[in-house]
């Protein structure tokens, strides 16, 4: 692999810089080709530097920010007032080539704003969606988007996405005719918004691409579909939903406190018990696939869960290091110039 550089926003999340140094240096620890540019401010990133070691730290460089993307901010009003901001500044560092993606926790709106603001969308793409690769219960990876950059979308939008989302999945995935669905309130043809019979109608022309029909929200992590398609508020519920409901499940496995006088084998039963549900189910942690991809844009931005801990944010920049390593908007560009013109 040749050597890469990104640039992470250190001031974005409900953590900042305590959760994005560390994770920062653990990702050069582990990638050796990895450079990485922290952008923000140098009197809170640097103290959280001091136990770098000289390989770390001669592959990490601190870009100054003046300010931050409040994470209670209106788009609009981050738009305006972006400017010196570590968001900016770090996605600013990607138009310039010299990063080759950007990594975030902040703010989503500002984000998505200020990414097609600079970066600008491709060809035949009217707004980026925010993507993210689950794991199914037969094993494999769903693709799934939007999940919250668009909270209104209409069936035009909605089959860019499906393109973008089976470019992802047949290139970066390999999965050879991926099978696209999109997420509505029943399987039958008559059910749902208007945006979404509209798009199926729409999606059933495309050639090349392997659409399927509806699928229901219960139907998410079954592995019925390699891309899952739907607007950018059902998208986020649905994903938050289920990661909470994946934590708990994951937090009742864990060893509580024994009561008395329970046989000592019952309890070791339990134990074997909890530990091998835990191996079993571990791969659900949303941590372990923590960070989506803003697809549809000519350059990488990947978008880390504001609460993010330190090993979520690692596996977010991971995600950008796959992504660039992989083309991804290159991909997606080459598919929408044969696609898109022969589905207008």
């Amino acid at each position: 692999m040749t050597d890469l550089t990104l640039a992470l926003d250190a001031m974005g999340g409900d953590h900042g810089p305590a959760v994005t140094v560390p994770a920062a240096l653990q990702a050069l620890s582990t990638n050796t080709q990895l450079h990485l540019l922290l952008v923000g401010d140098p009197d809170a990133i640097t103290p959280l530097l001091a136990r770098a070691d000289f390989g770390q730290r001669s592959r990490l460089h601190i870009i100054a920010a003046e300010s931050v993307v409040a994470s209670d901010a209106r788009p609009s009003q981050a738009l305006r007032n972006s400017r010196g901001t570590s968001m900016r500044v770090a996605l600013e560092l990607v138009k310039e080539g010299r990063a080759q993606a950007c990594v975030s926790a902040g703010n989503t709106g500002a984000l998505m704003g200020l990414a097609k603001l600079l970066l600008k969308p491709l060809e035949g793409i009217e707004r980026p969606a925010l993507m993210s690769v689950l794991p199914n219960q037969r094993k494999g990876k769903t693709v799934v988007l939007d999940l919250g950059a668009n909270v209104a979308c209409d069936s035009t939008m909605l089959v860019q996405f499906a393109i973008m989302g089976s470019v992802m999945a047949e290139e970066v995935l390999g999965i050879p005719e991926p099978r696209v669905a999109l997420l509505n309130i029943g399987e039958e043809e008559t059910k749902g918004l208007d945006s979404i019979r509209d798009a199926a109608a729409l999606l059933k022309t495309l050639p090349g691409l392997n659409y399927i029909g509806y699928l229901e929200a219960n139907e998410l992590l079954t592995g019925k579909t390699d891309v899952l398609v739907c607007d950018g508020f059902v998208g986020n519920v649905t994903l938050k939903t289920m990661e909470g409901v994946v934590r708990m499940f994951l937090s009742l496995l864990k060893s509580q406190e024994e009561k008395k006088g329970r046989s000592w084998w019952l309890r070791l039963l339990k134990h074997w018990l909890q530990k091998k549900l835990a191996r079993r189910f571990s791969h659900l942690n949303p941590d372990q696939y923590n960070g989506a991809c803003l697809l549809g844009l000519r350059g990488t931005v990947i978008k880390s869960h504001g609460a993010a801990n330190q090993r979520a944010f690692e596996v977010a920049i991971e995600q950008a290091v796959q992504a660039v390593q992989r083309q991804v908007p290159q991909r997606i560009a080459a598919c929408l110039e044969s696609v898109l013109p022969e589905s207008d």
